[in-house]
């Protein structure tokens, strides 16, 4: 009941819900989901559209990390980042001709490249079922009850994949970033009007 409440609601919140991050090649995609460690997807997509307007994926892969710590510092952490940026692009270039392979074991070997960022390149470019929990991810499974305070992000992810069934892990990874970043929000949350109130817990304390 709970499961299809929840289910439910978020088709009903987002019936289209997709990726928020602007892309238009599956390498934009790896990068700008790197670039989304602790930063916004309305920052990123400002930055990514200067980064990419000067660079493809074998440019980047020869350009200096000035260069491109200049254009992604909007984003935090940039010198770090930038190194990233650079690694990835020489070894896309090196190993599958700047294409992104639907490899999980070599995109996690990749530096700046984890679990989460992973799954959200597989489920969006290869349809891979999948659940990237990020922080908005994360604070609704434990205001829901689907998660536990001291859950890590990869027990959260074996929670909820085991709650739904294969075939909706994806879409429901992006109706819950949604529904976490404009309704169920870190500060001062829609509790009122949110369609999933009478299985909250979060409400009960607020």
């Amino acid at each position: 009941m709970k499961n299809k409440l929840l289910i439910d609601s978020l088709n009903k919140l987002y019936p289209n819900a997709q990726c928020e991050l602007i892309y238009h090649k599956d390498y934009e995609l790896l990068i700008a989901t790197v670039l989304s460690a602790r930063c916004t997807d309305k920052r990123v997509n400002e930055v990514t559209k200067k980064l990419f307007q000067k660079y493809d994926i074998f440019t980047l892969s020869k350009a200096s990390l000035k260069e491109i710590e200049k254009i992604i510092k909007p984003c935090g952490t940039y010198t770090k980042k930038a190194e990233y940026l650079k690694e990835i692009a020489i070894s896309l270039c090196k190993f599958y001709n700047g294409k992104v392979p639907n490899d999980r074991n070599y995109l996690e070997s990749l530096p700046g490249v984890g679990r989460k960022t992973c799954n959200v390149v597989l489920s969006n470019l290869y349809n891979v079922p999948a659940i990237a929990v990020d922080t908005h991810v994360a604070r609704v499974s434990l205001r829901l009850g689907y998660a536990n305070p001291n859950d890590d992000v990869l027990t959260i992810e074996q929670k909820l994949m085991k709650a739904f069934p294969k075939k909706d892990w994806s879409r429901l990874h992006h109706q819950l970033v949604l529904f976490g970043r404009y309704k169920c929000k870190a500060l001062k949350p829609e509790c009122q009007e949110c369609l999933l109130k009478s299985i909250c817990k979060y409400k009960k304390t607020v």
